[in-house]
């Protein structure tokens, strides 16, 4: 299981003592049940230590099964170590899709789920709001299950993993959907910051892709249902792109998503990345802020006046836009976000220094920082963001009263 010692990133070396890997739902229920202590790891993309141990480490990349697909019903049932690029081409195989797609479709979905990760959109929210049901394994080795409308669901989604592990999970699909992805360069940041919802909701996913330099965006990818209203760039001072493009321009387009313009399937347009790909080697660092919609403008003024400090660690920088849910430990939980990303080159020491710089400049916006990346926020102050916070420590206990999912990270951000 030497595999599984690190994340993908390489930046947290995972302490457990004992690494599993079942292969089936008693297989999980028996290591959790007999399990003094435990955390469950998807695909490692969590840049934080949110799934470290000194006991337990239970991989799901081997609980990889799609149970079954009820197109009457609008749902897909899949294992708890599916990731999107393994559920995809099975559903578009079906004449299926999601509504929404993480830009990397080698993640687990129950990962994003847990985490309150991803796509992007003025429709859509964060992946985990295509949850309608999901059965976790709890500390005692039993199965319980939730469900769309239950009084804890909204607790039980996006879990962390404190309330245990997730065994299965049933998606909302919808009928097959065409796509078609343009990107244009050169937007001046004031555009942007001017024109913000006209342009985040100008497609049914839009990124705008920053480095923090030059007084511009350097790409904007649009990516477009059939059906849309046409884009007009004449009213913006960006420019077509007249190649394919890398989010980071400097990298080659080869694993990235089609663009140009050509309708194709939801599940090759959606995602930035393409499933047969590995976009990177993980030689970076990712941190990440949600703010309130309303205060879009003022808090991405506020990072450009400290540009100069972020730019020199900084790889690339995204925006991107989701709606409002009422998942108790969602980022957006009732509020529509702005969502911005910093992909970091990969020192620690620097990215340390200029945290703080970023999250002092969004503190008079309540900025909610990713679960599974990188934030120097006093818990406290995350704390004081989640309303609900009390009511999912109250499911915590009294699913794992002895703490069994409890973790350093548990402790330092949500219980104390």
């Amino acid at each position: 299981m030497s595999g599984l010692a690190r994340n993908w990133a390489g930046n947290i070396a995972y302490g457990a003592r004992r690494f599993h890997s079942p292969a089936s739902r008693d297989e999980l229920t028996e290591i959790v049940g007999n399990a003094s202590a435990a955390r469950v790891l998807g695909s490692r993309h969590s840049f934080s230590d949110i799934a470290d141990t000194d006991s337990d480490l239970i991989s799901t990349q081997r609980l990889d099964r799609i149970i079954g697909i009820d197109k009457a019903a609008g749902t897909v049932t899949i294992e708890g170590g599916v990731t999107y690029g393994q559920l995809c081409p099975a559903l578009a195989a079906e004449g299926l899709a999601l509504a929404n797609l993480a830009s990397l479709p080698h993640i687990s979905v129950a990962g994003a789920v847990s985490t309150s990760t991803h796509g992007s959109g003025d429709r859509n929210g964060t992946l985990a709001t295509s949850v309608r049901a999901l059965e976790t394994a709890t500390a005692d080795g039993g199965i319980v299950r939730f469900s769309r409308g239950d009084a804890d669901f909204g607790g039980a989604v996006v879990s962390l993993g404190a309330l245990g592990a997730i065994a299965t999970i049933t998606l909302d699909v919808e009928p097959a959907y065409q796509v078609k992805q343009e990107v244009y360069l050169g937007l001046p940041f004031n555009e942007l910051v001017e024109n913000f919802d006209a342009l985040m909701g100008s497609a049914y996913s839009v990124s705008a892709f920053l480095s923090w330099r030059g007084g511009k965006v350097d790409q904007l990818w649009r990516k477009s249902r059939a059906g849309d209203p046409v884009f007009d760039p004449a009213r913006y001072s960006a420019r077509p792109a007249d190649r394919a493009y890398h989010p980071i321009a400097a990298l080659s387009a080869e694993p990235c998503t089609e663009q140009g313009g050509r309708l194709g399937p939801w599940h090759e347009r959606l995602a930035h990345f393409r499933m047969g790909f590995t976009p990177s080697a993980g030689d970076e660092l990712q941190s990440e802020y949600f703010v309130p919609r309303r205060h879009a403008a003022e808090a991405l003024l506020a990072v450009q006046a400290i540009q100069e400090d972020i730019a020199p660690h900084l790889l690339i920088s995204e925006i991107r836009t989701m709606k409002a849910d009422e998942l108790w430990l969602s980022q957006a939980y009732r509020q529509d976000c702005v969502g911005i990303h910093f992909t970091w080159k990969n020192d620690w020491p620097a990215v340390s220094a200029v945290l703080p710089k970023i999250e002092a400049q969004l503190a008079p916006f309540e900025p909610r920082p990713h679960w599974g990346k990188l934030f120097m926020m006093a818990p406290e102050a995350v704390r004081e963001r989640y309303e609900k916070l009390d009511d999912f420590r109250k499911l915590a206990r009294r699913l794992d009263p002895a703490g069994k999912f409890t973790n350093q990270y548990i402790r330092r951000t949500i219980l104390n």
